[in-house]
């Protein structure tokens, strides 16, 4: 128990740890809806999106968050614009959008003196520097989720399983569409200075794939999915402590990790239940 608690006696660790919780809501209030969804490579694209506001705001001397912001915006417009003024597919606008972005971004951020450092600052932030105001940005940021998701819950339904049922019900699956790229944006936004926007995919996804493996209803996956965030925080951060690793590489490497061991586990399931039904129906066949 004392290996398990002593990095929590920093108070850098013990904010480090709000945040980490706070994000790991954040993300799994949105990631169950872009798993479900498939907007998983949407999500990437955002994310990484951002780096041509973000280095104009730095070298502005402006607010990360709203360069964060602008950019993303822009990033989902861009994509919209390219799918209806073209016979292009979605996934093509996305990864024309995603690549160019981040090229225009990485190329205003060498114009920095400190572009290496700054580059990885913002691919993979740093959990262990989070702040007062961090914890409060990010607490309201899941208030404004949490709040979305429980007046949006029908459409979002509606639009993640039949979106031409939904239209015929009058449930305005586009407006649902764009208030979940808004969630996404909010939580790439919210989480990037934390987590930075490589690792922030990870926990936006990776918790809720999971999850959903257990195949539970929406509102079970995403508690699921709260709890194995939680869990990724709490052991990341022990084991980033004492091995002198990355603390958000970490926290976002055992949230992936988590996957792969439900995945192997569920999967090792299936086959001894089959092999136990096959065996049974040998012994049934073998009797008559």
């Amino acid at each position: 128990m004392q290996w398990l608690l002593d990095p929590f006696t920093a108070t850098f660790v013990q904010r480090a740890l709000a945040a980490g919780l706070l994000v790991s809501v954040l993300c799994a209030l949105v990631g169950t809806w872009v798993v479900i969804r498939g907007m998983a490579f949407m999500s990437e694209a955002v994310s990484h999106g951002m780096l041509p506001g973000v280095a104009i705001a730095y070298l502005a001397g402006a607010n990360l968050l709203l360069g964060a912001a602008a950019s993303a915006v822009v990033m989902i417009l861009g994509v919209a614009w390219v799918t209806t003024r073209s016979r292009l597919s979605e996934d093509t606008g996305i990864g024309l959008l995603f690549v160019g972005m981040l090229a225009l971004g990485v190329v205003i951020v060498s114009r920095a003196r400190s572009f290496a450092v700054d580059l990885t600052a913002f691919l993979f932030g740093d959990v262990l520097s989070a702040t007062r105001g961090d914890l409060i940005w990010l607490g309201c940021a899941v208030a404004v989720a949490g709040a979305i998701s429980v007046v949006a819950y029908r459409p979002f339904v509606a639009l993640v399983f039949d979106e031409r049922k939904a239209f015929t019900l009058g449930m305005r699956p586009r407006l649902a569409h764009v208030l979940l790229l808004a969630l996404v944006v909010l939580a790439v936004v919210a989480s990037f200075r934390i987590v930075g926007t490589l690792l922030v995919f990870g926990l936006l996804v990776a918790p809720s794939a999971t999850a959903a493996l257990c195949r539970r209803s929406i509102v079970s996956t995403m508690a699921i999915a709260v709890l194995l965030g939680w869990s990724a925080t709490f052991f990341g951060l022990v084991v980033s402590w004492h091995a002198n690793t990355a603390a958000g590489a970490t926290i976002a490497g055992l949230a992936v990790l988590q996957f792969f061991v439900v995945a192997a586990l569920g999967s090792a399931a299936s086959g001894l239940r089959g092999r136990a039904a096959t065996e049974g129906e040998s012994v049934r066949t073998s009797l008559q």
